[in-house]
């Protein structure tokens, strides 16, 4: 693996919001060779500068937006400078231009900020530093080129500028279908099967007198596409005629592996969602039918107490439902004046049923005087229900205690929520917000990252301790209405 040679790898990630970094930082950390390596954080555009002049990092992690200038600002800059170590850019989703601007800039990948995982930035990290090192030894050799040339399993053929073929080595042949005489009235722009992709391969190199691995669709002479990536620099300023080294490598193979992981990974979460889904609905609506049943006989005692657990177990499925369409950003959170202690007993009464169900002994501590934060009272509900749930399905001794409590101080109020349950690994947590990471077996791996979710959307601060064997708090701190300003 690439890694072999940065063991030790330096990441610095520029970014001017700490959130993303530390999202970004975790899930990096969630890569299995990342334990070696130092990742850093620089918000400040001139201090980037300055950390990439130094040369002290492998790989960058730039976001586009840093204040007054942009990620494409600094990128210009940084090759001004010489930094031949690969730069990846964050940009949003559905950003092409920026994205075509990228690739003419220098940047050796781009990733959409708001599909980011732990999967696509290992694969980005892995291409980065994989190709980084081919241009470089491509630079630093290419006046021994005739070696790599005869030899290589890679398609290599010199072009003109204009990219009509000069000469070709025998795995292009092979790979694209052609003979060298055919190749000869040929130009590699030919084989593009999107015009406008030809147009901006041609525009790049016009502009930077080089291509750094883009990928492409090409037609072989058999009528089959592949897809490759495509590089190309000058080989010679020196001499009369200028000829242009390619290189296509095709990951054809690896492109059709990626679209089937994706497909059946969509496919065993559809069916991870549908279990837990109705394994989740299930246990309501069988507490709301045996209340119903109970209720049909008119002479039943404590009728009260079958309304409440019919009223509770309807929230639980409504709950539920808010939970997915929230974390698909289906829901928008409206912030109104709410009283936490009155929002704390809520909660407690939604996870009732549960508790009692576990035997688990709960205990509270809220002070009497109210404290006052600016809140949306069912979302917050919602988050702090999902973690309550995940500490109820932690605890498995004899003697089961849930201490929620809220102290409050000049900065804001805390809520912490501690069990004694079975507590979790380092790795576990590091993963402990990741979508879709459980160890439930009827889990989704849902309820954590929702939480999370809700509480980033009202600039809610999230710690979390938690021991093997012993129990795990969460501490959650809130700005309070009458909180004294730093």
């Amino acid at each position: 693996m690439i890694y072999t040679s940065y063991s030790r790898l330096n990441i610095l990630i520029i970014e001017d919001d700490w959130d993303d970094y530390s999202l970004t930082e975790e899930m990096i950390r969630a890569i299995p060779e990342s334990k070696e390596w130092t990742v850093e954080w620089c918000y400040n555009y001139n201090e980037a500068i300055e950390e990439i002049r130094s040369k002290k990092y492998h790989l960058y992690f730039v976001d586009y937006f840093l204040g007054a200038k942009t990620g494409l600002d600094l990128l210009r800059e940084s090759i001004e400078l010489g930094c031949n170590d690969p730069i990846i850019l964050f940009t949003s989703k559905g950003s092409r231009d920026i994205d075509m601007e990228a690739m003419k800039t220098g940047a050796m990948d781009y990733l959409e900020k708001g599909e980011l995982t732990t999967e696509k930035l290992e694969r980005s990290i892995r291409y980065a530093l994989g190709k980084s090192e081919t241009m470089k030894a491509l630079r630093v050799n290419e006046r021994k080129y005739r070696n790599i040339f005869e030899q290589s399993k890679d398609a290599l053929f010199l072009t003109t500028q204009s990219f009509s073929f000069v000469t070709v080595n025998h795995a292009t042949s092979l790979m694209l279908g052609y003979t060298l005489e055919e190749f000869a009235d040929m130009s590699f722009l030919d084989l593009v099967a999107d015009d406008k992709n030809a147009e901006l391969i041609d525009e790049v190199f016009a502009t930077k007198g080089e291509v750094n691995d883009v990928e492409v669709e090409l037609v072989c002479k058999s009528g089959d596409e592949i897809i490759c990536l495509f590089s190309a620099i000058i080989l010679s300023d020196d001499e009369p005629e200028k000829l242009v080294q390619c290189i296509l490598h095709d990951i054809t193979l690896l492109k059709r592996a990626e679209k089937a992981a994706l497909f059946y990974e969509k496919q065993a979460a559809t069916g991870r969602l549908a279990q837990v889904l109705a394994h989740e609905i299930r246990n309501p609506l069988t507490n709301i039918n045996l209340s119903v049943e109970k209720l049909k006989y008119p002479d039943i005692a404590d009728r009260e107490k079958y309304f409440e657990i019919i009223f509770r177990n309807s929230q639980r499925i409504n709950q539920i439902i808010s939970q997915l369409l929230f974390f698909s950003g289906g829901t928008e959170v409206l912030q109104r004046p709410l009283i936490v202690q009155e929002l704390i007993n809520g909660v407690i009464t939604n996870a009732t049923d549960r508790l009692t169900l576990k035997t688990i002994r709960l205990q509270t501590n809220l002070p009497h005087t109210p404290i006052r934060i600016m809140a949306d009272r069912s979302k917050l509900t919602m988050a702090l229900l999902n973690i309550i749930n995940n500490a109820i399905e932690a605890m498995d001794k004899e003697t089961k205690i849930l201490v929620i409590s809220v102290k409050k101080d000049r900065d804001g109020c805390e809520i912490r929520i501690t069990d004694n349950g079975h507590g979790m690994t380092e790795e576990q947590q590091r993963r402990l917000f990741e979508p879709y990471f459980t160890t439930k077996k009827e889990g989704i791996g849902l309820g954590l990252p929702t939480a999370l979710s809700i509480l980033n959307s009202h600039q809610a601060k999230v710690d979390v301790i938690s021991l093997k064997d012993t129990g795990t708090t969460f501490s959650i701190f809130f700005k309070t209405l009458d909180a004294v300003p730093a």
